[in-house]
């Protein structure tokens, strides 16, 4: 089974930057794609980046040109770069892995962005 834990979640001003990490562990072989996902209060789970495991990245629009999503193979970590942050990028940010057949989900990490 594999393991995910976010980190580098907090309270930052509109304008601000915020890295993510996401660092996986147990069966890590078997994980392919891995992604950024954010829940909002009242809102829907919605997709932000994901990343292939040979790189290949896909963004929501509403974070394009802002977020950067990278991953370290050797180092079993997935990270979110969140710059030029705005006030409705305030949710709890999850981060997936996909392996073979299941898809694996850490346990969030609150990302709140003021006026």
């Amino acid at each position: 089974q594999v393991q995910l834990v976010e980190s580098g979640g907090g309270l930052v001003q509109a304008g601000g930057s915020l890295r993510l990490s996401c660092a996986a562990s147990g069966s890590t072989f078997s994980i392919n794609a891995m992604g950024w996902y954010r829940q909002a209060p009242g809102k829907q789970r919605e997709l932000v980046a994901t990343i292939s495991s040979r790189g290949s990245t896909n963004y929501a629009d509403s974070v394009k040109g802002r977020f950067t999503i990278s991953r370290d193979n050797a180092k079993n970590t997935v990270y979110l770069q969140m710059n030029s942050l705005k006030p409705e990028d305030t949710a709890v940010y999850y981060c997936k892995a996909d392996s073979q057949r299941y898809p694996y989900w850490g346990q969030g990490t609150q990302v709140t962005v003021s006026s």
